[in-house]
């Protein structure tokens, strides 16, 4: 799955196109490589996705096209 689209259905970001600008700003990396809108994510992967001056790091738990909002929490688990 690209990592714009992950990032909108496990709901790290809410938006496609603001994960889309995250990932063209170089703010998303994924297993320390700057990630870009297409780039695939994977079962085991850790992201690292950079908020102002914060930073959240997260392994991929899951992946799946569509995920309920209740669930969309278990497609990741938050790292450090």
């Amino acid at each position: 799955m690209r990592i714009d689209k992950y990032l909108k259905v496990s709901r790290i970001i809410k938006r496609r196109t603001v994960a889309q600008e995250a990932c063209d700003g170089g703010r998303v990396t994924i297993n320390g490589k700057v990630a870009k809108p297409s780039s695939e994510v994977k079962v085991g992967d850790v992201l690292e996705i950079r908020f102002g001056n914060g930073c959240t790091r997260a392994r991929v738990v899951t992946v799946a096209e569509h995920m309920p909002k209740d669930g969309a929490t278990g497609m990741y688990e938050i790292i450090d």
